[in-house]
């Protein structure tokens, strides 16, 4: 070592050249190759550190020697770990996106963003109906579109009102919100009120006429009295005060049909059909009463019965009544002359 801090070093090579020159490499520096030198460096980029190398002198430190320790030093820390990451996880979300299994999962699920609102607790648990007459709870769930997939946040009340109050039992509706999981939806349902068939075809309507929905084999629906032909729905009214005026027969009372918008012939549970008159049908429904109360009228073998002529009642046999008739009628002896043919 001279006065300046210069240390002198033998030319010769060997064995105590080669130690001396270990002896005075910085720790961390130990095999120095090419090789091992890029290893270190990619190594350095993908976990953001130097863990390989240590220099102690910082003036080494601060000066890069090659182009890859350059963009070592200008890269983010992490950034080779973080693409690494994002790498594989593309890969392995591109694979299920391929397979389907992404999109099984959100259609159990829901989308990304409702999960995410229930995670935090905006998961609809808590449902209030009222209001509720022919009405189901699972019709109405339905149709405001709330299932365990959905989030309170991203429930759209206007929506959910618009199409409960498509349904055809629903008068009015109203949704709303209790946060931070409860929704309360009110309904205000039309009575179905009769049965129209009309051009093979059955609706349910309300008192004012109004077609609620297709007729369905429900057991709702059922019980409803019906009317028959174009214009009965609209005179309702008028069809209950006949069956009211009927009294007992009420009760064997199935159907009305209009007849030309005129008039009305009842259809009983018997398969009889009662024909009213046009003017006064009320009177001639109490007349027949009378008869049915008197004779036994609608137990007799009788397929229709005609009320409408004021002073007579006409009544139409079955095929079978008819044929025993005519036998009948062959026995009797004729009185009188014989008449021959």
């Amino acid at each position: 070592m001279d006065g300046r801090g210069r240390q002198f070093e033998p030319l010769k090579t060997g064995a105590t050249g080669r130690a001396d020159a270990r002896a005075r490499q910085a720790p961390g520096e130990t095999g120095t190759g090419p090789g091992r030198r890029v290893l270190q460096r990619l190594a350095s980029l993908t976990f953001g550190a130097l863990p390989f190398t240590r220099y102690r002198d910082p003036a080494r430190r601060s000066r890069p020697r090659n182009a890859l320790e350059r963009l070592e030093r200008q890269l983010p820390r992490f950034v080779g770990l973080w693409l690494a990451l994002g790498f594989f996880g593309t890969t392995a979300v591109t694979g299920l996106a391929a397979s389907g299994q992404i999109s099984q999962f959100f259609e159990e699920r829901g989308r990304p963003h409702h999960i995410a609102a229930q995670i935090f607790g905006f998961g609809i648990s808590e449902i209030a109906m009222t209001g509720l007459i022919q009405l189901r709870e699972r019709e109405i769930l339905n149709a405001a579109g709330i299932d365990p997939r959905v989030a309170l946040p991203f429930l759209n009340v206007t929506t959910a009102r618009e199409s409960l109050e498509s349904l055809p039992l629903v008068r009015s509706a109203t949704v709303r919100k209790l946060y931070p999981d409860g929704v309360v939806i009110n309904v205000v349902e039309r009575e179905p009120f009769a049965l129209w068939q009309v051009d093979g075809d059955v609706y349910v309507i309300a008192m004012d006429g109004e077609v609620i929905d297709y007729f369905r084999p429900d057991p709702r629906y059922l019980p409803l009295p019906q009317v028959v032909g174009e214009g009965a729905q609209a005179r309702l009214a008028e069809y209950f005060e006949l069956i009211d005026a009927a009294g007992a027969l009420s009760q064997r009372i199935r159907a009305g049909t209009l007849v030309a918008e005129r008039r009305w012939t009842l259809k009983l549970d018997n398969g009889m059909d009662v024909r009213l008159p046009e003017d006064e049908p009320v009177e001639a429904l109490q007349r027949l009463a009378r008869l049915d109360a008197e004779h036994d009228l609608l137990e007799k073998d009788v397929i229709a019965i005609d009320l409408r002529m004021p002073d007579r009642v006409v009544v139409r046999l079955t095929a079978e009544s008819w044929s025993a008739y005519e036998a009948e009628m062959r026995k009797r002896p004729l009185r009188g002359r014989e008449v021959r043919t």
